[in-house]
């Protein structure tokens, strides 16, 4: 499977601009299979997200990302602020060309910047399966978090959307590998470039494979980070190295 992570510099609260600059990438470059997005790829992170959060049928951006799968026969994923009844949470969608196969609302917000004020928390670990390839969905600040993205023999590449800022860039490189060695797994990982209100950002989007090895990466350029994912040999390193059985048993407060 061939896949790509978008890396730009998002506009601040402008998401007909956004689609404009992801679709640029995504058509400018030659087809992949799957396509990730940033965390909240259409607004930036906006924290006070009333104004912008959209109930999923009202919103321009997921109706975007429907047509582009749709129309390329890929998967689509990114997250953004989603109204939902009287609650805003920050939704990652795994779309495909038959609709959205997955939704994963983002489990731990980002309480140093105030994002447990605004959105709820999600709850429900997600794991979307789409051409022979298990993904476990995660967003941002999700990759602190081990015990959340533990492997249970049940995903084969971890997906994290992020907006993670210049001054905690080396945290992001090694946390990308550490999740990458210690689930057996790839991890597929798109972060933004540019700046907002609040941050600095310069990308460093990057797919590492389950040895934690960067297969394929970028530094603060906008562009697509592309890698294949072969199935084959990670199931056999698995055989070889079956770490996994190994591994302790949590009790999470909650998911499943």
């Amino acid at each position: 499977m061939r896949v790509s992570v978008v890396q730009y510099d998002i506009a601040w609260c402008n998401p007909q601009e956004n689609i404009r600059r992801a679709e640029r990438l995504i058509c400018g470059n030659p087809p992949s299979d799957l396509y990730l997005l940033p965390e909240m790829w259409d607004t930036g992170f906006v924290i006070e997200a009333g104004d912008v959060a959209r109930a999923e049928c009202e919103s321009d951006s997921l109706r975007w990302m429907l047509r582009t799968a749709a129309e390329r026969g890929c998967a689509v994923v990114g997250s953004m602020a989603v109204r939902d009844g009287e609650e805003i949470f920050n939704r990652m969608f795994f779309v495909t060309e038959e609709g959205i196969l997955a939704r994963y609302d983002k489990r731990h917000l980002f309480r140093i910047g105030g994002e447990t004020k605004h959105f709820t928390a999600g709850s429900e670990r997600v794991v979307a399966e789409w051409r022979g390839v298990r993904f476990l969905l995660q967003i941002c600040y999700d990759l602190r978090f081990p015990v959340w993205s533990r492997n249970r023999d049940d995903y084969d590449a971890a997906i994290y959307a992020a907006s993670w800022p210049v001054p905690r860039m080396g945290v992001w490189e090694t946390l990308t590998k550490a999740r990458a060695i210690e689930n057996q797994c790839w991890v597929i990982a798109a972060n933004r470039i540019g700046r907002d209100p609040y941050c600095e950002y310069n990308g460093g989007s990057v797919i590492v494979d389950a040895c934690g090895h960067a297969i394929a990466g970028t530094s603060d350029a906008e562009g697509l980070v592309t890698a294949e994912l072969d199935m084959e040999a990670l199931r056999d390193f698995r055989r070889k190295f079956p770490v996994g059985r190994d591994s302790d048993r949590f009790t999470l407060e909650c998911g499943r």
